[in-house]
């Protein structure tokens, strides 16, 4: 096929790397990329570091800063077969969509965006045309981080009576940062406790699960703050990590021994205390996705959210 030549300004172009120079998405990356997603002014999990270091080989992340607009590349949601693009980062949005057709065009392939924020998608098929899907599975969980700092209030008391438990079952319990020295032990933990077996989509849940294995390996190299609870033997009841953005706090991580009563209420409303403490700004809690698990959306619709971040496909 003979090679597509399109103009861009005075410019004959031919390579698409010249327009979009994707590359492959590495920790070495990680300092960059999230000093750009700091100009993010959405609260989907999609556009923290988490959200794209975690799952850079589920979807086959790339990226790029092209002036002070960062692009990232990858594979659709909902169409695997697709190459998608997700919401431009900085600078001006209708010079990035132009960007991006001019890169296509010169892959010879349809431009596609996903999980792109609700509060973008009219914006976005303005300029870029073509039809919007909603991202079914895939809508955030946003809490007020005093409520699930405090548990106050009726519809809270269940949660507060499992808090109670733990404590009462657990008097000596302890609370404490997960720090680097705390990481050999938490990934015996992580490897005893968790269990894939019962979950709606066991191969994402596995790959979800090898992810925090790989987070926890290298800790020290992302901006993430985590947390351990211990019972009152001193072993490890559960683990949270988390990552702030502004005034959310993003829950990437949160695991516990389902044996222990009352573990994963407890750990969930210490850590949201403690960032609320470190991070005075603090208003929202992001708890991220339920996936189509059934387990997963109870849990989450059982802390009450203020709202859910819907997210849509852009298909041209």
């Amino acid at each position: 096929m003979k090679p597509i030549t399109i103009t861009v300004g005075r410019q004959k172009i031919t390579t698409p790397d010249d327009i979009l120079p994707f590359r492959p998405i590495t920790l070495t990356d990680m300092p960059l990329i999230n000093s750009m997603l700091q100009s993010s002014s959405t609260r989907t999990c999609d556009y923290t570091v988490g959200g794209i270091f975690m799952w850079v080989r589920m979807f086959d992340y790339q990226y790029c800063i092209v002036g002070d607009t960062l692009f990232i590349k990858g594979r659709s949601e909902s169409h695997p077969d697709r190459v998608a693009f997700s919401l431009p980062i900085g600078g001006d949005l209708a010079r990035a969509v132009t960007l991006i057709a001019d890169y296509c065009r010169l892959c010879g392939i349809t431009p596609s965006y996903s999980a792109i924020p609700e509060d973008y998608i009219d914006r976005l098929a303005s300029l870029a045309g073509g039809t919007i899907e909603r991202l079914d599975g895939w809508s955030d969980y946003i809490y007020s981080a005093e409520g699930l700092a405090t548990l106050s209030g009726k519809h809270y008391m269940k949660k507060r009576n499992h808090v109670n438990r733990f404590m009462a079952d657990n008097p000596d319990w302890i609370f404490e940062p997960l720090t680097a020295d705390l990481v050999p032990e938490t990934v015996l933990f992580l490897d005893g406790a968790a269990s894939t077996a019962d979950k709606a989509d066991p191969a994402m849940a596995d790959y979800e699960l090898k992810e925090c294995f790989r987070v926890l390996a290298s800790l020290s190299s992302y901006p993430f703050e985590g947390s351990l609870l211990r019972g009152s033997d001193g072993t490890i009841a559960a683990f949270t990590i988390g990552e702030v953005i502004g005034d959310t706090l993003y829950t990437h991580i949160e695991k516990a021994d389902h044996r222990i009563a009352g573990a994963g209420e407890t750990i969930n409303k210490l850590y949201a205390a403690e960032m609320l403490r470190r991070h005075p700004d603090l208003r929202y809690i992001n708890r991220e996705e339920d996936m189509n698990d059934p387990g997963l959306r109870h849990a989450k619709e059982s802390y009450h959210p203020l709202m859910l971040l819907n997210k849509y496909n852009l298909l041209t």
